[in-house]
């Protein structure tokens, strides 16, 4: 199991702390850095109110800008968006951001893609909240074939390409596309077209179910369960590092491909991410495991 950590959203923006935070993650051998995405918080004073998951007050880092910046601080450490709101996106310019990052971090990226489940974002980015599902189910068949051909010929329900390609191409040919989310229709997507799955939340009893409904996906597809990657997260308690090793056993042990370590909304101030994870680091060499 390889084991990343998430480029934190509330790291800040000084790029002195953003710097030694990848830094770390890079020199203590964690094996990627995940972004998260969203582009609009909602204000809960709007009309008709907002009790979703985070407002306009929470921040967030732009992921395909960040992990270019952070491309070009580094050179081995894999680069994700776990998860890029893919349908309220135009998938002919995610692909072509997508190659571009490939490019310039040599073959590092992996997209982790989703639908979301904000509609004021979709409503702003100017996109159907309500047709998010099929929509996304095109965007993966479309940005294959555009990180793959010289030239695509596609007429979709959403999409027209008319004979007309990216260039340059990325380093991966697809570049990998994973897929997070528990609702069932998300979970048969990701068992037949995606190359590994994010769950959301810790390795229980739903997990497990959620897991077999994927690799029956998968199997009904004509592909191997084995081959779809599951990629889970792990938040870091400051508070309670004993309860951290017992936490990649438990994914290990569930047959999770990757792991990413999470030390956002532990209210961490400026430099204590980067110690959260070096911590981290340490405790899993003093017990015997390496980080991949």
């Amino acid at each position: 199991m390889r084991i990343g950590t998430l480029f934190p959203p509330d790291v800040g923006t000084d790029r002195d702390t953003i710097d030694a935070f990848v830094s770390t993650a890079e020199s203590r051998g964690f094996d990627h850095l995940l972004s998260y995405d969203h582009v609009l918080g909602a204000s809960p004073d709007r009309p008709g109110g907002w009790d979703g998951f985070y407002d306009h007050t929470d921040p967030f880092h732009e992921p395909f800008t960040t992990l270019s910046y952070v491309a070009g601080r580094t050179d081995d450490i894999d680069l994700m968006t776990g998860v890029l709101v893919l349908p309220q996106r135009q998938t002919a310019l995610v692909a072509k951001q997508a190659a571009e990052l490939d490019l310039l971090s040599e073959g590092r990226l992996r997209l982790g893609v989703g639908v979301g489940w904000n509609h004021v974002e979709y409503e702003a980015l100017g996109q159907s909240f309500e047709s998010r599902g099929a929509r996304i189910e095109e965007q993966v068949e479309l940005l294959r074939a555009l990180w793959t051909d010289e030239l695509v010929a596609f007429d979709g329900e959403f999409h027209s390409v008319p004979d007309a390609g990216i260039n340059p191409l990325p380093t991966q040919r697809p570049i990998p596309l994973w897929m997070g989310g528990a609702a069932p229709p998300v979970l048969d997507r990701a068992g037949r077209t995606a190359d590994g799955w994010l769950p959301l939340g810790p390795p229980n009893d739903e997990r497990r179910e959620e897991l077999s409904a994927v690799r029956e996906a998968a199997e009904e597809a004509g592909r191997d369960p084995d081959e779809v990657g599951v990629h889970g997260q792990l938040p870091l308690d400051p508070d309670r590092p004993e309860q951290w090793l017992r936490g990649v056993e438990n994914w290990d042990a569930f047959g999770a491909s990757h792991l990413t370590v999470t030390t956002t909304r532990a209210e961490l101030g400026p430099g204590e991410h980067e110690r959260l994870v070096a911590r981290f680091a340490d405790e899993l060499a003093d017990a015997g495991r390496s980080l991949d």
